[in-house]
This record gives C-alpha cells, sequence and structure tokens, in this order.
C-alpha cells in the first residue's frame, strides 16, 4: 500500500461523522431539539413530524430565545450555553455535548428562527448540509422555531437504516412521553401526518397529585388507582415518585420510567434495582409500571458518558441501588392487602355469557339486544321459533311457571347460619376483605364486603402469608425449629446431596438442620416450625431448584437486599409453599375468617410468591352490570 499522509479532515465530513452518534433515527433529532427547549425554560413545547421524521421535524417552543449572536454560535460545533463555569463534572442541564444543532444540520437542511423577550424582531439562519447561511432578521413570537427538512439527505445511505414511517413515529411518540414524564410542568403536544395528536397539558405545581396526573396520562387511566406513593432519601439522594402495585404489570419493560434531575435514562443499575424490589412478587416473565424521579448533586452523577445521553454514571452506584429496592419495598408494604382493579375487570370479562353462536342464539347476551320471556328472540333456536304461547304458557314449558319457582325456592337450601352469623354480629362486612361467606370447590373463599364479594385463592393467599411469618423470623433473630421424633433419610444423587450439605450453615438459620448421610443421602433433623407436618423429601427437592436458582452468590447476611439475602428468600419462598392451606381442603368459617383478617394485616399479601394474585374484588355495582341491572 502505498504511503498516505496524515491530513485533516474538512470540517463538513467531521461534523457529518459525529452526527451518526448524536443523530441516530428522526427520534434522536427530536430528542435533542426538545431537550434544547427544556433547557431554555419553555412552558409550552409542540412538535410536529411527517414521514416518521424523515421529511420534516418541527418543534416550537415559548422560551428564552436566541439574539442574533448566540443563534449564530449555536450551530458552531461545541458551543453551549449550559456550561457557564466549564466544569464537566457539575451539569445541571438536559444535556451538554455541544453537538446536537451542527449534526443535524450536518445531515439535513436546518432552519432555525428566535426571539428574545426584549427583542424587536427575531432572527433567523438556516443550515443545508452542513453549508451554514447568514443569520438574518426575520419575524418571530418569543421563543424559538427549528426545522429540520429531509434527514439524511446529505448521508442517503443511513435512510437504509431507517424503519418504516410507522414505527419512526412510534419512537419519536415514546422520546415525548419519556419527557413529559420528566417534566410535568411543562406542556408538550405531537403531530404526525395522519396520526391522532398525542397532547399532554402541563400540570400545576410540584405536588405528588399533579406527578401523578401526568404518570396517568403517560401510562394509562388506570395506573392512578393502582399506584402506590415512593418517598425516601439517603446520603444526598432523594427518590419519589409512583410505583404499581405487583399485580398491576406488562409484559415488557417498555413502562418502567426513571428521570434523573430532570433527564429521563434507561439505565441498567436501576432495572436491576427494580427487579431485585419486586422479586419474590412478580413473576420473572412479568415487568412492573413505575414513574420515579431520582433528584442529587451534579457532582455525584456523570450525565455524559453515552452520546444519546440515555444512561448516567452514579459516583456511588450500590447507594443508589439500595436506595430504590429499599423506597420500592417500603412502598409495597404500605400499600398493605390491595390487589390491583385490573384483576376485577378480567374477571368480569371470563364471567360474561358468551354468545351462542353455535345454536344460532343472537339475542339476550349480544351488546344492545333485548330479551322478552314471553316472545322467541330474533335468531332464537328452532324449538322456539313460531312460538305464539302467552307469556304463562311459555313459562311453563321452559321450567319457569309459578308451580316451578316454587319447587326450586323449596329446594334453596338457607346460607349456613354459623357462616351468616359470624359476619353479621361481628361486623366483618366492614373489613376491608369482608366476611367469609362461602368456600367453593375446596379451594376459593368468597366473601362478602360492604360494597361487593371478595374472592380468594386459599392457597395462593396462605403462602404469601407464611413466607412473610418466616422472614419476619429470620429479621429477628431465627426461625423457630421443631426437631423430627424420627429424622427423616432422603436419598438423592451425591451431587445434589453434597449440594446440601455445603448449604448447611444457611438452611440452619432458616429453621431447616440437616447433615451428610452417606455419599447419596442427607438426615434431616429438624424443620421450621411453620412447617411441621410438611413432606422432608419434597421440602429438600424444593430446596434444591431454589439453589440452583440463585447459583453460588456470595454475600453478607446483613447486607440489605445482598446475594446472600436474596438466596435466603428464594429459600423461604419455596418453603413457604410446604407450610400453606392446600387447594382442596376444606376449611371451616372460623378458620375463612382468620385467614382473611391475616391477610388485611400483612403486606404484599396482594399477590402470592411466584407474582399470582390471591384475590380478586368485584364491587356491586360490577355485578350488576353483568346482569345488565345497570
Amino acid at each position: 500500500m502505498p504511503h498516505r499522509p496524515v491530513r485533516r479532515l474538512d470540517a463538513v465530513l467531521v461534523d457529518r461523522i459525529a452526527a451518526g452518534e448524536v443523530v441516530e433515527r428522526p427520534a434522536s433529532a427530536v430528542k435533542e431539539l426538545v431537550e434544547n427547549a427544556v433547557d431554555a425554560g419553555a412552558g409550552s413545547i409542540e412538535i410536529g413530524i411527517e414521514a416518521g421524521g424523515r421529511r420534516l421535524i418541527r418543534v416550537v417552543d415559548d422560551g428564552a430565545g436566541m439574539s442574533p449572536e448566540d443563534l449564530a454560535l449555536a450551530v458552531e460545533r461545541h458551543a453551549t450555553s449550559k456550561l457557564p463555569e466549564g466544569d464537566l463534572a457539575r451539569i445541571d442541564s438536559l444535556g451538554f455535548r455541544g453537538e446536537a444543532l451542527p449534526s443535524i444540520g450536518a445531515v439535513a437542511r436546518l432552519s432555525i428562527v428566535s426571539r428574545t423577550a426584549d427583542a424587536e424582531s427575531g432572527a433567523g439562519l438556516t443550515v443545508d448540509a452542513g453549508r451554514k447561511g447568514e443569520v438574518r432578521p426575520a419575524p418571530a413570537a418569543r421563543g424559538t422555531r427549528v426545522e429540520v427538512a429531509d434527514l439524511f439527505s446529505a448521508t442517503p445511505a443511513r435512510l437504509k437504516f431507517l424503519k418504516s414511517d410507522r414505527a419512526e413515529t412510534a419512537a419519536v411518540a415514546d422520546i415525548v412521553r419519556r419527557l413529559a414524564l420528566a417534566k410535568p410542568g411543562i406542556r408538550f403536544s405531537l403531530r404526525s401526518d395522519g396520526g391522532t395528536p398525542l397532547v399532554f397539558p402541563a400540570e400545576m405545581g410540584e405536588s405528588p397529585d399533579a406527578v401523578l396526573r401526568r404518570l396517568s396520562a403517560v401510562l394509562g387511566a388506570e395506573f392512578s388507582a393502582n399506584a402506590l406513593p415512593v418517598e425516601m432519601a439517603r446520603e444526598g439522594f432523594s427518590l419519589s415518585g409512583f410505583t404499581g402495585l405487583p399485580t398491576y404489570h406488562r409484559g415488557a419493560g417498555t413502562h418502567i420510567h426513571f428521570s434523573v434531575n430532570g433527564r429521563p435514562v434507561r439505565d441498567r443499575l436501576l432495572l436491576s434495582a427494580v427487579r431485585g424490589a419486586y422479586a419474590d412478587t412478580m413473576a420473572s416473565d412479568r415487568h412492573p409500571v413505575l414513574g420515579l424521579s431520582i433528584a442529587c448533586d451534579p457532582g455525584l452523577v456523570d450525565v455524559n458518558v453515552h452520546p444519546a445521553k440515555t444512561e448516567v454514571r452514579f459516583r456511588d452506584p450500590g447507594l443508589v441501588r439500595a436506595l430504590v429496592v429499599s423506597a420500592i419495598h417500603d412502598a409495597l408494604r404500605r400499600g398493605g392487602a390491595r390487589s390491583a382493579t385490573t384483576g376485577a375487570a378480567r374477571t368480569l370479562e371470563a364471567l360474561r355469557p358468551a354468545a351462542f353462536s353455535g345454536a344460532g342464539w343472537s339475542g339476550p347476551h349480544r351488546e344492545g339486544a333485548r330479551f322478552s320471556p314471553g316472545l322467541p328472540s330474533v335468531g332464537a333456536p328452532a324449538g322456539f321459533r313460531g312460538m305464539r304461547e302467552d307469556r304463562q304458557g311459555l313459562d311453563d314449558r321452559l321450567g319457569l311457571g309459578e308451580g316451578a319457582q316454587a319447587r326450586f325456592e323449596d329446594a334453596l337450601a338457607p346460607p349456613s347460619a354459623d357462616i351468616r352469623a359470624q359476619g353479621e354480629e361481628d361486623g366483618l362486612d366492614g373489613a376491608p376483605l369482608g366476611a367469609a361467606r362461602a368456600q367453593l370447590h375446596e379451594t376459593y373463599i368468597l366473601a362478602q364486603t360492604r360494597d361487593g364479594i371478595v374472592l380468594v385463592d386459599q392457597h395462593a393467599a396462605h403462602e404469601r402469608l407464611v413466607y412473610e411469618r418466616l422472614k419476619r423470623e429470620r429479621a429477628a433473630g431465627g426461625i423457630p425449629r421443631q426437631g423430627l421424633l424420627i429424622p427423616d433419610v432422603v436419598e438423592m444423587a451425591p451431587a445434589d446431596a453434597a449440594r446440601l450439605v455445603a448449604a448447611a450453615p444457611d438452611l440452619d438459620r432458616l429453621g431447616l438442620s440437616l447433615e451428610a448421610f452417606g455419599p447419596g443421602a442427607v438426615l434431616v433433623r429438624a424443620v421450621p416450625s411453620a412447617l411441621s407436618g410438611a413432606s422432608a423429601k419434597a421440602l429438600v427437592a424444593d430446596i434444591l431448584d431454589a439453589l440452583d436458582e440463585s447459583g453460588a452468590e456470595e454475600g453478607t447476611a446483613s447486607e440489605e437486599g445482598g446475594p446472600l439475602a436474596r438466596r435466603l428468600d428464594a429459600i423461604l419462598s419455596r418453603m413457604s409453599c410446604h407450610g400453606s392451606i392446600r387447594a382442596g381442603r376444606r376449611l371451616r368459617p372460623e378458620e375463612m375468617n382468620a385467614l382473611l383478617r391475616e391477610m388485611e394485616a400483612t403486606p404484599l399479601s396482594g399477590s402470592c410468591n411466584h407474582g399470582r394474585p390471591t384475590f380478586v374484588e368485584l364491587k356491586l355495582s360490577d355485578i350488576e352490570r353483568l346482569f345488565g341491572r345497570r
């Protein structure tokens, strides 16, 4: 290869290379422009896009605006107003990289018009594929108007990597939602060609209610009814916002939102902390819904470690992780025995009778349809068509006449006297989970509240209660154990036996005492008192599974949420299943009510250890709608 001298690249080419890091797609350009508007103190920001943003991006704000001199410098590389002291370690704006406007101008046609509050007129400037025009007077309202036309026209190869207009529009909408969550006091609106406008009105004040209203506007109207307030501070960091109930979850992590000093971030440390906080309350393939904000001194976090500014680096990541885990744990425990309101909607949908399409029946259960017992409905089964009896005759034929009704009433057994009396005399109808009225299929407890009913999965509920009891006993200094009159020998593979013996010290503090008994067996001498009567073989098998899942992590017993603590919790979760009321066991009325009262007093009792709901509540109004009374 011939020798080639080193040369300095052309300034326009340098800008286009830099643009590859900053402007990956239209959503990247929108993010940079909207962040500039936020930093300018805008109270309202309007975004418009065409063809997913590749044809046109328009961002209009009512912020401070720029003078002609500032406007000329704004499109120069590494020129910014966001570092007045020149200290990269203390960035208190949404973003300094000093590359957004020149990078966008290098790959598109950029037009900026801006005016400050004290200026008589505005100023305009264009940058076409890196070629900067002159600053000229232009009519403008206070604030800044930026238009980006034909994005990547100067680098057409980049257009091949863009997705469909619909996908690019969705990416822009996601950026706007994240910024709207981080800045509830600002009005945001997004309009696209052919799409429904996305508008988030400004929420006045910084109160928790204002934050919750913005969260509900972005995350869905159901969020407010299923959200728990989060508030905690520790060593220079404060965390606030709202997190969803464990039973209110999604199939993807796209509804987990964090902001750091007002900057939306998708940080792996924070996402890992959320997974740890919900570890024993939510299934591993589900994700919570939350919006949390971290505030700290700018010197405690580096916000400039990623070209797109979506990740941050904390000076003390362990402290931040512990803060997030502790704050969410505290919120979930203060939430008490609550289950997501969406469970009632799913239950009603499952209970709603379907149309008898196979028989051609289309009347009583179709929306808007009416059914008269005296006349056959249109589309009724053939056996009903052509009937012209009077109402009484038809009722008799259908078995609904007075005689049949009398026989039916005679056959009805009154509710169990002891169940009815206990609920009425003790006033349990007024309790959150009501008074037990029946047990269905020896698995589900039906309770009546003052304004509805509650259906409880007895095994799932008791499993959570046993688990929380074991954790309390462990935290109080040790889980009480019960020695076995005859130690139980459990045979297994030699490798499994060796793994159990190695974990014996940890298991001992959980109330399970075992020792080696030959090369392929262990001898179980004691079990936790709460699990007395459980099968030692089944218990040991589940503990082996828990050890496999938790791996060989190491930590200290006192470490809050540390590896060892998580490992012990995983083992306790497995063990608690063996001390729980099984499905198929018939309960006495007092047992059912005792279970309900303990659920009310136990945090996190709205879900079992595996993330399934323990109860579903239906309001009387829901039931009346089910039967067409409303």
